[in-house]
Order: C-alpha cells, then structure tokens, then sequence
C-alpha cells in the first residue's frame, strides 16, 4: 500500500462481506443481504435492485447488465472451467428495428431509441446458478424504497436538472422524477408506487415473469403505447446468456473481462500494452505515465472499432489481440515525444452505475448495469414504473461497420466489469459507469493498484484523465471533439508537457459519470478492502 496519499474517506475493512455501489442504499441493500446469510451473489442482487429505485437515472429493469462472478469453491481458475462466469443481460435490437426504419437516424432519446431490457434476465440467470436467498428476500428492500421512497441527493438534482427536457417530454417520467416540471430539491422524496408493484410481482414469481406471463403482457402493452419497437415477441424470445470470461495475466495477475458484445477486452489490451512500460519508475500521474496509457488506449480503442460487435456477426482473433507479440507491435508504436495525431469525433457520454459484492468465502461479483444516457429514454412504460433504455443510440448505421444495425442482435455494449486473481485467488473486483471512459478510468484503476501499490480507497480518490479521439464514440452519430480532459488537481507542469506533446488537454474539475469508482480487494490474509468515490453518492459497506 502507499502511505503518501491523504484521502478524504477511511478505507472500509470487513472480514465477512463487503459491498461498494453508487448509493448508500443500495450498498446497504446488498449488506442486508449478505448479514442474512447470503453469498455475494444475493449481495449482488439486492444491490442491483435497490439501485434500479435509488438511481433511476443510471440503470433499471428497463435497461441492460452484465455480472462477473468469481466461484472460489470450484477448484483452480482456469477459464473454461467455469469458476469465473460472465451473465450477460444486455438485450437485443427489436426484430423490426431495420436500418430502414432509422433511415433519417437514430434518435437520443424517445420510444424509438429503446431496445429490449436485458437486465433482469442477467440477474435471474446468476441467481439461479450461484443464489441461495429467496426472491421475496432479495426484493424486499427494493419494494421498501420504491413504495416508501428515499431522498433526492445533491447529485439526483443535478442529474435532473441537466435532463429536463427528456424528462418532461414524458408525462409519467415528469410526474415521477420531477416536481412542477423541475429538478426536486435535495431531501424530496421520490416515490415509485407502480414500480414497487412491479418488483412484488418480480418478488413472487422470479425474474421470468418479466419475460414470459401476465406482468411481460402489462409490459408489452405499455411498450406499445409509448410507441416503442419492442414488442410481446421481443420479450418472449429473450434469454440471458452465460459466457466464459477472456483473461490476461499482467505483472503476475490474471485479470479478467467480459467476451463481446461487452468491449471488456479493450481493458485487457490497454494493460498488455502497459506491461512494455515501467510505469511504477515514471512516477503515478506523472507526463510520462500519462502519456503512455493515453496512447495505449487510442490504439486499444481503433481494435474495438474494428472487433467489437456481437459474437454472432464477428468473432474476433482474440489469440492474437490479445497476445504478447501483438500487444508488443503496438507498444512499439508509440511515441514517447509526440502523441499519435487523430481527426475529430465526439466527447464520450454516458450514464451507467457500477457495484461489486464480495463475502467471507472468497466469492466476488463485479457488476454494471445501465439504460445507457442520463434517465435513459425518458420514457416510462405505462403503469410498471419502469424508464426505459435507449440503447438504441450505441448502433452504426454505416453497412461497413461491425457494429451496423441488425435486428434481433445484441449491440456494442462499453460496459465492463473487471475481475482480478492471483494464483488462482480473488485479488479484487472493480469498475465505473462512464461509457467510451469506462475502460480508461478501469485501465487507471487497475495500474494503481498494482503498478503503485494504491489501495482502494486511494485508487478511487486518485486524479484521472478521460481521452476521446476519432472514431471512438459510442453514441449515435458518433463524432465530435479530440480532447484529453484531465482534472485540475493533475500539476500543471504535468498537464502542459503533454499540451506539448500534442495532446488537446482540457482541464476541468472533479469529472462525473466516469467517475464513480467502486473497489473491492482481497488481501492475503482474507480481510477485504473497499474504497468508493467521493465524486458522486457511492458508498462502500463492510462487515
């Protein structure tokens, strides 16, 4: 660990269970559960849960998920064994969702930019593998807070108050998450009677309901009249799928990621790049350092323009992608002096939320779940209290691209959610919401803990850069400005070398969406450690 770093929160230590997710609630959701007696997969769970109430601007039963687990009782970590698993719960494009339709393009928000919600198929498929409490318990908290509501925070009010117009556009989303058409004030209750019906339902009859039966007929019926694409059908052909995770070692750990149509392997590609530099001798934060993984993640990023796709369009060569003689030729691209020139496109953008479990046993789970930008769609589905994704947005319309629109595929998913080993052991579980960033903020997650020696805590209080250059932007239409935004608490010798080096640097404040980590480690001795950001509502428990 490194003594140096002064942070503005106490790093949170259990030895039985540990929760860090991006509301207090929810970390204690997921707490409730595991002091029942349950894994850190119904950790997992509730907290899921309890953030669709709590955080309804990032993530929902109407949205899309993914969740990592680590099984530490199933022998020796080897990917095909099973031990780690990826549930993917990310839903595809309605089966009339043609380019044809989108011909004039692909709205932001609105019923047209909503997909098929994956989320709770995820979850039931996890729970239904690893789970050991019941669904009645697991919900409970979730249907309190819906049905009794909770308070809006500083942050709720600002998220609110930058979307208004999506939000008013929708008459239930305005009635539901504002107050007289405006932000709430902090402290305002906000209260989801309908969704809280809907989670007794969910509570009843498991995850399968939402799919399949009276409560996915409500749902189709109100997806219709909100005008979206996403029919009956849809639903009914919808199911979860469980995946073997893709895995690199780096510096003697293993670290593992979500297979596509997750971009996960970008992360891994960063690092293996990384490992070709002495990052700890160039000093955390510095120029140089800063400099190296900016590159790194440029070149990372132009693989997933060209590979990341849903698996059953195109399977990438991960073999070669990711292995050291490859990741050797890239990192012998770059620059030291000079940053590698690009040509515009947009600022990423994103509105995601990021939770990990872990219990006393050795078992982890990394999680993200996501209806993709801020509130999402802004549209409620009728009377189920649920918002809408629209996931829509992240699809090409260019026929060339891999990631080009097709109906009843999954699309290019930038949610990732990062698992680490060590011989063989859980090391840590860590992740943030942020879109385009998140595999950036998790590539500087990952370094400082194991090229400096941060702990998590510091690792998630720590100064970042976010980089957006050409050809790199998940939403639709997909361009706009090459910037390399830094907050200002970087030294200003550090920020103006890279100026110099040619890197557009915009200095800013405390960055927001892509940054709202949340870290679980698991030292030696079996004590975990967990550390969220103070940037927004996170909160890490522990027992």
């Amino acid at each position: 660990m490194n003594d140096q770093l002064r942070c503005f929160r106490p790093l949170i230590i259990g030895q039985r269970g540990a929760v860090a997710a991006n509301h207090p609630l929810a970390a204690q959701a997921g707490l409730m559960a595991l002091r029942a007696g349950g894994n850190a997969v119904d950790a997992a769970v509730a907290t899921a849960l309890a953030l669709a109430v709590v955080e309804p601007m990032m993530s929902g039963l109407g949205g899309d998920a993914f969740y990592h687990v680590f099984d530490a009782k199933s022998g020796r970590f080897d990917a095909k064994s099973g031990r780690a698993v990826v549930f993917n719960g990310s839903g595809p494009a309605p089966r009339v969702a043609t380019p044809e339709r989108y011909a004039a393009g692909i709205p932001r928000t609105g019923p047209l930019s909503v997909s098929v919600p994956g989320m709770l198929g995820g979850l039931g498929m996890m729970h239904h593998e690893s789970g050991t409490l019941p669904w009645p318990e697991l919900c409970a908290e979730a249907i309190r807070l819906a049905r009794d509501g909770f308070g809006a925070t500083p942050h709720y009010r600002h998220f609110a108050g930058n979307h208004l117009a999506c939000l008013r556009a929708d008459r239930r989303s305005a009635a539901l998450f504002l107050r007289d058409g405006e932000a709430p004030r902090v402290g305002t209750p906000i209260v989801q009677p309908e969704l809280a019906r809907t989670l007794e339902v969910i509570a009843a009859d498991g995850a399968e309901c939402f799919y399949r039966g009276p409560l996915a007929r409500q749902l189709a019926e109100a997806l219709a009249e909100c005008g979206t694409l996403v029919t009956e059908a849809d639903l009914a052909e919808f199911q979860a799928e469980r995946q073997e995770p893709l895995a690199v070692d780096y510096r003697g750990l293993s670290i593992l990621e979500a297979p596509p149509n997750s971009t996960g392997f970008v992360l891994l590609q960063e690092l293996k790049i990384a490992e070709h530099f002495n990052l700890a001798a160039m000093g955390l934060g510095s120029a140089d350092a800063v400099h190296v993984m900016v590159e790194a993640k440029k070149l990372a990023l132009a693989d997933r323009e060209r590979w990341g796709a849903d698996p059953r369009t195109l399977q990438p060569p991960f073999a070669e992608l990711l292995s050291d003689a490859y990741c050797a030729r890239l990192a012998a691209r770059i620059d030291m002096q000079h940053a590698a020139p690009t040509r515009s496109i947009a600022e990423a953008a994103g509105d995601t939320t990021y939770f990990c479990t872990a219990d006393g046993e050795g078992n982890a789970v990394s999680g993200i779940q996501s209806i993709n930008s801020g509130w999402g769609s802004g549209v409620t589905a009728g009377d189920t209290g649920i918002l809408l994704n629209n996931r829509m947005a992240y699809w090409h319309l260019d026929a060339g691209h891999p990631n080009y629109l097709r109906p009843g595929r999954r699309v290019r998913h930038t949610m990732n959610p990062p698992l680490a080993l060590k011989d063989g052991k859980l090391w840590g579980v860590f992740g943030t919401p942020g879109a385009d960033n998140q595999v950036q903020i998790n590539f500087q997650i990952a370094t400082a803990m194991i090229d400096f020696g941060l702990d998590p805590q510091q690792a998630a209080e720590m100064p970042r850069w976010t980089s957006n250059v050409p050809g790199q932007y998940a939403n639709y239409p997909h361009d706009g400005p090459d910037v390399l935004t830094m907050e200002r608490r970087f030294p200003e010798e550090v920020r103006r070398e890279l100026a110099r080096r040619g890197h557009p640097v915009d200095t800013v404040g405390d960055l927001e969406g892509p940054c709202s980590v949340e870290i679980i480690r698991r030292d030696a001795d079996g004590m975990l450690l967990a550390g969220s950001d103070p940037r927004r509502d996170g909160w890490a428990l522990a027992w």
